[in-house]
């Protein structure tokens, strides 16, 4: 199927206000980047417009949240109260649920009638584009019509390593098909692929791994459709891990004006500098590329406009 973004919703964890983003009830015990994903959401679908995601049936509406760090620091707070003299039977039944992944983006189906698929994905540094990737393919299977795509993160506690680092906030995206779009007379942004692929670190630390990079960045280039030569605007979000640099070394020699910028320690900035590009389009593609010090590597290629350019792959 043929998705373009109609949507953009982002929100940041500073001055973030619950009650002035959501309503000023039901929504003051979820944990923060529960928060911060309904809020970017409800952003999206705004700008989307308001029959967006309702001209399709709750049955055809899916929602595809990446995340690294939603719930750390819950966790944390769980295991102080476990240890203590409260025991487990001190925890709070409001957030005791969130133990689970999972549920940091249930609220999103729950809020939205979204009833064809709720998906949470959590693979370092790349879950925020691998929600992309996902949520297409699902479409693409024909579980749903329109996709609700995005990351969350929350601050990591102090003294969890990446701390320093740390993201807070979300960013979603709203995609739904061509088709529609154009019969209900809205507005796209462009259109999103992307394809992930893993560098094993052991390969990627020796003086050839920059070149396993390169074949594995041209593969994914060419998979969703971009043509050597072709201009292409490139964003690497990297770390200073052998994988990271191997990547960034390929980055560079394939693309000398790209820019490099130093990664977070959640899968955040790479799905907000998506986002950007969308929102600020060149007159031609621009790929964002980013990787996991474990190995996990994503490519996505942003092509504005409403006409054009690749379709969200399932590699």
């Amino acid at each position: 199927m043929d998705l373009l973004v109609t949507g953009v919703g982002e929100v940041a964890a500073d001055g973030f206000d619950f009650r002035a983003e959501l309503g000023r009830r039901g929504y003051k015990y979820l944990p923060s980047a529960s928060q911060y994903v309904l809020a970017a959401a409800k952003r999206a679908l705004a700008d989307a417009g308001e029959d967006a995601l309702t001209a399709a049936g709750p049955e055809r509406r899916g929602a595809a949240v990446g995340t690294n760090s939603a719930a750390t620091s819950l966790h944390h707070a769980m295991d102080r109260t476990v240890v203590g003299a409260g025991g487990a039977g001190a925890l709070s039944p409001v957030t005791a649920p969130y133990f689970s992944i999972n549920l940091f983006g249930s609220r999103l189906a729950t809020e939205h009638d979204l009833k064809g698929f709720n998906l949470t994905v959590t693979s370092p540094r790349v879950a925020g584009l691998e929600a992309l990737q996902t949520g297409a393919r699902a479409v693409a299977a024909g579980r749903a019509s329109r996709l609700l795509a995005g990351a969350t993160e929350e601050a990591l506690p102090e003294g969890e390593p990446g701390a320093d680092t740390s993201e807070a906030g979300a960013v979603a995206l709203l995609l739904e098909p061509a088709a529609a779009v154009a019969e209900r007379g809205g507005r796209a942004y462009g259109r999103v692929g992307v394809v992930t692929f893993f560098l094993p670190p052991a390969l990627a630390a020796p003086a050839g791994g920059a070149g396993a990079a390169a074949e594995a960045l041209r593969d994914a280039l060419a998979a969703l459709g971009h043509r050597p030569g072709t201009p292409l605007t490139v964003t690497a979000v990297l770390d200073g891990s052998p994988v990271g640099e191997a990547v960034g070394e390929a980055v560079a020699a394939a693309f000398p004006g790209a820019e490099r910028v130093p990664a977070g320690a959640g899968c955040l900035a790479p799905l907000a500098r998506v986002a950007a590009a969308l929102r600020h389009p060149a007159d031609h593609a621009h790929a964002v590329v980013t990787a996991a010090a474990e190995g996990n590597t994503a490519v996505c290629l942003v092509t504005p406009g409403g006409s054009g350019g690749a379709e969200a792959s399932s590699r």
